[in-house]
Formats: structure tokens, sequence, C-alpha cells
């Protein structure tokens, strides 16, 4: 089956996240009331962290799906497989968080197959029940169970996008690359590396998402700042570091990346 799962963690064992205005109130209240949670923002900004974070604050075991093309309602729901000889039913990540009470977690919700979605729709209302077809079973949801999914607005294609009847059945939260005094504290808190040689990393990376829809696709993401403060945290040049955590990942254009390491010199001389 798809999916890892986190297991139970208090708040002070809590993965590091630095808030950036009232989304932990948000999802504790969604919480609080059983209600599903919609996470929107760019790739590397944080959405998984976050989740991570607030499931071991609240307590809560956690199973996180990373969505992809070929996943199915089956792969979340559970399916019949031999084992010693006969068919037993194993439950799917999804099922097991609606049994225990846990927080599914269904990151990048949109790159699933279709018929993930219609599975998710029984769940977000107020019956919160789970429906199993090929058991006959219609499972409610057990106190504490919460269902949150995330998805880059920016990325997805026409062909790739959240119906309105599925956003709206869920609470959203708007994510973003942090603004530079937080990132920078988040950089410095991740890799090591002192706050003086993070804030130049991050003026960087706010040039290089400057150019997203330009010459790039996507904006260099938080996650890649803290790899290149990594490295040289680690003793590796500061050229070959941001070369190698934030140019190379961004594109293969030979063109684009003379002009990105263009970019570079300009911002480290």
């Amino acid at each position: 089956m798809d999916g890892t799962m986190t297991n139970l963690q208090g708040a002070a064992d809590a993965p590091f996240y630095l808030a950036h205005a009232d989304e932990c109130d948000v999802f504790e209240a969604a919480n609080a009331n059983g209600l599903p949670v919609l996470l929107k923002g760019p790739t590397g900004c944080g959405k998984t962290r976050f989740v991570s974070h607030m499931a071991a604050r609240l307590g809560k075991k956690l199973y996180t799906v990373a969505c992809h093309d070929d996943l199915a309602a089956a792969d979340l729901i559970g399916r019949y497989l031999l084992k010693g000889g006969e068919t037993v039913w194993v439950d799917g990540p999804l099922t097991r968080a609606v049994r225990e009470g846990a927080i599914c977690y269904l990151d990048e919700v949109v790159e699933a197959r279709k018929d993930v979605t219609v599975v998710l729709h029984p769940l977000t209302d107020d019956r919160r029940i789970l429906p199993i077809d090929r058991t006959g079973e219609e499972l409610e949801a057990a106190p504490g169970f919460m269902l949150v999914a995330s998805y880059n607005p920016g990325y997805q294609n026409i062909l790739k996008t959240l119906k309105p009847s599925t956003r709206q059945r869920f609470i959203s939260v708007e994510f973003d690359f942090p603004k530079p005094e937080l990132e920078a504290k988040v950089v410095a808190q991740e890799s090591g590396l002192d706050a003086d040689r993070v804030k130049a990393l991050v003026r960087l990376a706010g040039k290089l998402r400057a150019l997203k829809g330009q010459d790039l696709e996507e904006g260099v993401s938080t996650r890649l700042v803290v790899y290149a403060a990594t490295l040289i945290a680690q003793g590796m040049s500061v050229e070959r570091a941001i070369l190698a955590a934030m140019v190379e990942p961004l594109t293969d254009d030979e063109d684009v990346k003379r002009g990105l390491l263009d970019l570079v010199t300009a911002v480290f001389g």
C-alpha cells in the first residue's frame, strides 16, 4: 500500500516549524471540529513539514500519502492480498486513519487518479463515512480523524486541478515562501549555517523566485535553500553548493543555467 506512517510524538518532539501567520490556530480549530483542511502553495514552502509539526503537537498518529498518477482509490482504502495461502483484507492508509482517529495527509492530491476524490467526498461532509465496497463495510470515522490534502495551484495544468465541488468540501490555508527574515531563521536552524551567510542565500532565493514564469517553471524552494546552506556549513564552497542545490535542480537548459550563475555572481560578488 502507498503511504507512510509517523508515530505518535509529543509537542516537545514536534519537527521544527516557524508559523507564517495563524495557520497553526486554523489547523487546531479544524481538528477540534472535525473539519477537512486543504493546504495550497508552491512546492517546498513547508506544507508537509507543517502537517508533521501539527500532528506531533496534537499528539496524533499521521499517515502520509505521496500522490501520483497511478495512485488509485484502492491504494488508499485497501485490497485483498494473498497471505500464507489464504486471501485476507489489508487496510490502506486512509482506512487505517479512519479507524484509528488519526490524520491522513494526501500530498499533491491532484496528482492522484480521479476515483480518489470521489472516495473522499463522504469523509468531507457531516456523514464522515468511508464506504468500502469490496467488504461491504460502511466505516464511520473514529473521533479525532482528520483529512488533510495539499496541492500547488500554480503548477497544475488545466487537466490536473481540483474541481470546485471538491475544493468547497475543505477549509483552505494558503501557503507561500516565508518572508526573508523568517526564512533566514528556518534555514539557519535547519542547516547550522551562521545567520550572515544564510541571509545572502535567502536574498538569492528571492531573486530566483522572481524569474518564475519567465526562464523558470518553478522558483527555488526553501528546502533547496536549506540544502545549499547545509553543504556550505559542511565546508563546501559557496559557488559549488549553490550550483548543486539552487541552480541544477531548477533547469536543464544550459543557457538558463548561465543566466542564473550570472545572478549568483551579482548577489555574492
